[in-house]
């Protein structure tokens, strides 16, 4: 090889070296390049996920806060409302505390008062009747007439000087008798009806529902009891399965849940679809049938008793009273019955007849919240109509007809008084064999107690007891006597409807043989 070709090898070994080393560089730039910009995007992804992961923290915070908030908020305002009616209570107790300290300080007044004109009445009474006997003294000289004759003589004149003018008070006193008669006889004719009131009474709490055979038990129960569970999830009613032939018990307190599990209950049965979806729809329906009735029958009872506009929620909650029974007395027509007894009661008083059925009607609406809400049903009845504005006559006769409170209008007093009637009547309430005989026995026992009676029986359902006694220890004048204070203890130690009857019973017998 000459020199030249050695020359252009060497060159052309160096140009290669050279651009293998550019090409290198090149590569190596566009490699950190690249990794720079994997290296950007991974920091600009991880920053994008930390301000993401920031944001949802911060969002779930802010949710964890306004539920902290709400509950907050909600006992905040529950601690508000038990504050104002501790402060309300309080208020009230110190109204009436108020009140006695001016009651006695009043008496211990009058009391004062009553004594110093006591005092000063004796001591001109002492000074008149020694002017009279003064006058009488100086009258018997100048008349020369003896203090009895005098006496004789001033009563004559006095007799006929006054006799015309006795006569003409007395006619006026008979006048004004007369005009305020009527009202006296009012009041006298209602407070005697008060005294029928009765208390409230229990109603039933469970429903039956016939199989048409035993093998229906089985579907309703389902496998692993799943149809069982699902109704009585759903319902709200328990369901009694035991050895009863073809029947299965529905329990439940609040008698509208009952009778909507009731109805479903028995259109499953009807239908023979018996699973968890199934009750779901059925339930439904039954519960929309419900209310409709619910619906219906209110409106029906407030066009009977006739009471005229009513709020739509009150006659909703009326018409739940259909389901709800007392001593197996229908509480939607005992109320109905309430209304008419007052309606009759105020036209014999000369009162207004439409007030009197409104507030007979409403009596006992408390009776369809009471299962479900705390508190009395006369108190949840006399809220719920005024929360809907009825007259303060209305809320005081479903306040006080259980004598809760005291009665301030008559109608009160009258619905007091048809409610009694209503729920003592024969054969309005059912009652059970233990309360009966405990009634019958508490009877007995109260006459039993008395000095002189031998033996005592309760008859005719306990509405009249029938004392015998001992001739020889009471007499005819102290078994009248007798009768009243055994009638007045059974009033005051016994709770019963309606009124019981005391016959004494005193006989003499004489016996001879021959």
């Amino acid at each position: 090889m000459d020199m030249m070709s050695l020359y252009f090898l060497t060159g052309g070994i160096l140009i290669g070296m050279a651009t293998l080393y550019i090409i290198n560089r090149v590569r190596m730039t566009s490699a950190k390049q690249t990794a720079e910009s994997l290296f950007q995007n991974a920091k600009k992804t991880i920053e994008r996920e930390k301000h993401n992961t920031i944001l949802k923290a911060k969002e779930e915070w802010f949710i964890q806060r306004d539920k902290q908030d709400a509950v907050l908020r909600s006992k905040e305002k529950s601690l508000e409302r038990i504050e104002g009616q501790l402060l309300e209570k309080e208020k009230k107790l110190n109204k009436k505390d108020d009140s006695v300290k001016q009651l006695e300080q009043d008496f211990l007044q009058k009391e004062i008062e009553l004594n110093a004109n006591k005092e000063a009445l004796k001591s001109k009474a002492d000074e008149l009747e020694k002017i009279i006997l003064q006058q009488n003294e100086k009258l018997s000289n100048i008349t020369g007439l003896s203090l009895e004759a005098a006496k004789e003589k001033l009563l004559q004149n006095v007799k006929k000087q006054y006799k015309k003018e006795a006569a003409t008070i007395y006619k006026a006193l008979i006048d004004e008798t007369r005009a305020n008669a009527n009202k006296e006889a009012r009041k006298i004719i209602t407070y005697a009806i008060e005294k029928q009131a009765s208390e409230f009474a229990s109603e039933s709490s469970v429903a039956v529902v016939t199989l048409p055979s035993e093998e229906v038990k089985g579907r309703i129960i389902g496998r692993d009891g799943r149809n069982i569970k699902s109704f009585e999830q759903h319902s709200g009613v328990k369901l009694i399965i035991d050895d009863t032939p073809e029947a299965v018990v529905l329990s439940c307190f609040e008698p509208v849940q009952r009778e909507i599990g009731r109805l479903a209950l028995e259109k499953l049965i009807v239908s023979g679809k018996i699973h968890p979806q199934r009750i779901e729809e059925v339930l439904k329906s039954a519960e929309s049938e419900v209310n409709k009735k619910i619906w219906r029958a209110g409106n029906e009872v407030i066009a009977s008793v006739g009471i005229g506009k009513i709020h739509p929620d009150l006659i909703r909650t009326l018409g739940r009273l259909q389901f709800r029974t007392s001593y197996g007395q229908n509480v939607l027509m005992h109320s109905k019955e309430v209304a008419l007894l007052c309606s009759a009661m105020a036209a014999e008083l000369k009162l207004d007849t439409r007030i009197a059925r409104r507030a007979g009607l409403m009596h006992d609406i408390g009776k369809a919240v009471s299962q479900s809400l705390e508190g009395t049903h006369t108190e949840l009845g006399a809220e719920l109509c005024a929360k809907y504005n009825e007259s303060a006559i209305v809320l005081n006769a479903i306040a006080s007809h259980h004598e809760d409170i005291p009665a301030d209008n008559l109608y009160s007093v009258l619905v007091a008084a048809a409610d009694a009637i209503s729920g003592s009547r024969p054969g309005a309430r059912r009652d059970t064999l233990e309360g009966y005989v405990r009634r019958i026995e508490s009877l007995e026992q109260v006459a039993d107690s008395f000095a002189g009676v031998e033996k005592s029986f309760a008859i005719s359902a306990g509405r009249e007891v029938r004392v015998i006694v001992q001739p020889d220890k009471v007499s005819d004048a102290e078994a009248d006597l007798l009768a009243s204070e055994i009638a007045q203890r059974v009033q005051d130690d016994l709770d019963y409807p309606g009124q019981v009857k005391i016959t004494v019973i005193r006989e003499s017998r004489a016996f001879a043989y021959a």
